[in-house]
């Protein structure tokens, strides 16, 4: 597939990116789409998997019947069967009248079941033969009826760790698993992360005349080395946001904002210590700050410097003796660490907290105040440290 053939795929079905591994999942879809062979597509929650199936259905030769798209995860368990495969009038208490199942009313087109680990095993038989034969009963009847579908279907789990705990049946793997379709996460498409949160930002400022969002070099640097679990749909509601609390109404003078690090760190997703950042390798995104944020950087760490002498005196030397430490004249909700009365100084050793900070104040003196080096050099992101500077701006 050429270059202009796989743009257009994605300008038809909105996809933005240039990862290798999506481009390698769109291709595929557009290679299988003649046949009739079932499809297994895997990916995480918010990956895009949804616009895999209308890409092969378009282009396949079911391209004029139906196309019906199916939550099995939200369906419940015990009619899950009757909206599959319909069900008989009286078949079961609510049933007032025959109805036709999603199989059925897809007869000559194409069916997604999404989210299919979450089918239960009874509906696993019953999918099983109709892939096999093509044949169904409805819910309360004993007559079999015939269906021509395609099948595609997708889902966020390991089926085949499914399948090892009895969740799922191998052998309908085996039948699904004709061609299987990855969709990278988020977290792997690095490259594409800053054009999506243009693209969102974009277009809700358009839908609510509002100036466009851009981001400085030190805040892509912030946004691409996040891991966004949530994928395309975390980054998309975080784009949205951002764009809704920092932008205002357009004007004919100015229509854009640009966007620092420290701006950005407001409103960056929690992310347990634990988990290990993910390094940036946004272009240009050089760690540096400008003259104004430096100086303002410099008097934080003061500041912090200060209070970790503060309480390096109480450990060291304050050893064999009970004293009392004068508290501090500036409020207690503007104290990162509130003066206190310490009666055995071998008993108040620094926090972890504390530790960290002064941990991070000296990475940040050995590399002039680069963030990035010296995140780098401490193993954490750079988020954790521009969060730091966000809080101590705001005291």
């Amino acid at each position: 597939m050429d270059i202009q053939e796989l743009q257009r795929v994605k300008n038809q079905w909105d996809i933005v990116g240039n990862d290798e591994a999506l481009n390698r999942a769109i291709e595929t879809a557009v290679a299988i789409a003649p046949s009739d062979l079932s499809v297994l597509i895997q990916g995480e929650s918010g990956t895009g998997k949804e616009a895999i199936p209308h890409i092969i259905h378009s282009r396949s030769l079911r391209k004029t019947g139906k196309f019906l798209a199916v939550n099995c995860g939200a369906i419940p368990e015990g009619t899950i069967n009757a909206e599959l495969f319909g069900h008989e009038k009286g078949s079961f208490t609510g049933a007032v009248g025959e109805r036709k199942g999603y199989f059925e009313e897809a007869d000559g087109g194409t069916i997604f079941l999404d989210e299919i680990g979450e089918l239960p095993r009874e509906t696993q038989a019953m999918l099983l033969r109709v892939l096999e034969s093509g044949e169904f009963m409805k819910v309360g009847s004993s007559k079999v009826q015939k269906t021509n579908v395609r099948l595609i279907a997708a889902t966020n789990v390991d089926l085949e760790h499914a399948v090892a705990t009895g969740k799922f049946r191998r052998d309908l793997l085996y039948r699904l698993n004709a061609i299987r379709i990855l969709m990278p996460p988020l977290r792997e498409r690095k490259g594409d992360i800053y054009t999506l949160f243009r693209k969102f930002s974009s277009d809700f400022s358009e839908r609510y005349r509002l100036r466009k969002i851009s981001l400085a070099h030190d805040a892509i640097s912030l946004v691409t080395a996040y891991r966004w679990p949530g994928n395309i749909r975390q980054l998309k509601n975080f784009a949205e946001a951002v764009t809704q609390m920092e932008s205002q109404p357009a004007t004919t003078l100015s229509d854009r904002i640009e966007l620092d690090a420290a701006t950005i760190a407001r409103y960056m997703p929690s992310e347990p210590e634990t988990v290990l950042p993910v390094p940036s390798s946004a272009p240009g995104a050089d760690g540096g700050m400008s003259p104004s944020d430096r100086q303002m950087f410099i008097k934080a760490l003061l500041d912090l410097k200060q209070e970790v002498d503060r309480l390096r005196d109480i450990v060291e030397n304050g050893a064999g003796a009970v004293r009392k430490l004068p508290v501090q004249e500036e409020p207690e909700e503007q104290s990162e660490a509130p003066s206190r009365t310490v009666e055995n100084p071998q008993e108040a050793p620094m926090t972890i907290k504390e530790q960290r900070e002064e941990m991070i104040l000296r990475a940040l003196e050995k590399h002039g105040g680069n963030v990035k080096q010296a995140a780098e050099e401490l193993g954490i992101s750079d988020r954790s440290i521009y969060r730091l500077i966000a809080k101590k701006r705001g005291k």
